[in-house]
């Protein structure tokens, strides 16, 4: 894996109040020895008990979305340098749910990531294709664009992970095969590694998202070049988020 740390990401979406926070105990508690990174990205409302909660712990703590400005007239956006001060490690940006509800490009998408950059968040960048896109063949061109126009110049493996997450998997049950992940996941390390050079490329790490669930955990981690997970679901429970995390940690320990 050229040194990448295996990356277990959850993102809670728009889920959890105060009472969610025994979860970040009890998955502290049980895994003070994991190999592998763990980020957890509540809603905006929780990010700084949350980084409470998970101080001295294996736990760190992202946002979910940042402006690309760093104050300003923006009603109801919160800008990377926010999640920082929160304390906040990371971002997710580009998510499918964002680019769909909220009509992000590829260009919004690259101006957060750059945002996040200067704020000192590793950006967790998703790219991945719709069930039509899929249908039709065009995944690989699809994907190609999302990272050519989602990307910075400045990548290096410490401020980028790139999450690829098929939007007809998420939530749904539905996960590609080993092979199709295999697929997308070799493509995106060849991009990485034309783009940014061979040390940076290599050096990125590249998960996998779309019902990720401790059943199906193991066969995925499998696969070379997957580093990791962004998970939805799965990561609001301790016992849940903690298999996945076993999972990663014997699959790439």
């Amino acid at each position: 894996m050229a040194d990448r740390t295996p990356l277990a990401a959850g993102n809670w979406k728009m889920n959890g109040t105060a009472a969610a926070l025994d979860q970040v105990k009890a998955l502290a508690d049980a895994q003070g020895s994991a190999a592998s990174d763990i980020l957890l990205c509540p809603p905006a409302t929780l990010l700084q008990r949350m980084a409470q909660a998970a101080e001295g712990t294996k736990i760190s703590v992202g946002g979910q979305d940042c402006h690309w400005n760093e104050i300003g007239a923006h009603t109801g956006d919160v800008s990377a340098a926010m999640l920082k001060d929160a304390g906040a490690t990371a971002v997710i940006l580009g998510h499918s749910e964002r680019r769909a509800d909220h009509a992000e490009t590829d260009e919004i998408v690259r101006n957060k990531t750059k945002a996040a950059w200067e704020a000192g968040l590793m950006a967790v960048v998703c790219v991945g294709e719709t069930l039509a896109e899929r249908e039709a063949a065009n995944t690989i061109a699809i994907i190609e664009g999302q990272l050519a126009g989602s990307l910075p110049e400045q990548a290096t493996g410490h401020n980028l992970v790139v999450a690829y997450e098929p939007v007809w998997a998420i939530g749904t049950g539905k996960v590609p095969t080993t092979d199709q992940i295999g697929e997308v996941h070799d493509m995106i390390r060849s991009r990485l590694i034309e783009r940014f050079g061979a040390g940076v490329g290599k050096s990125v790490r590249v998960l996998y998202g779309g019902s990720v669930k401790p059943s199906n955990a193991t066969e995925i981690f499998a696969v070379e070049n997957v580093d990791g997970a962004l998970v939805g679901g799965a990561s609001l429970k301790a016992d849940d988020f903690g298999g996945i995390i076993a999972a990663l940690d014997t699959a790439k320990g």
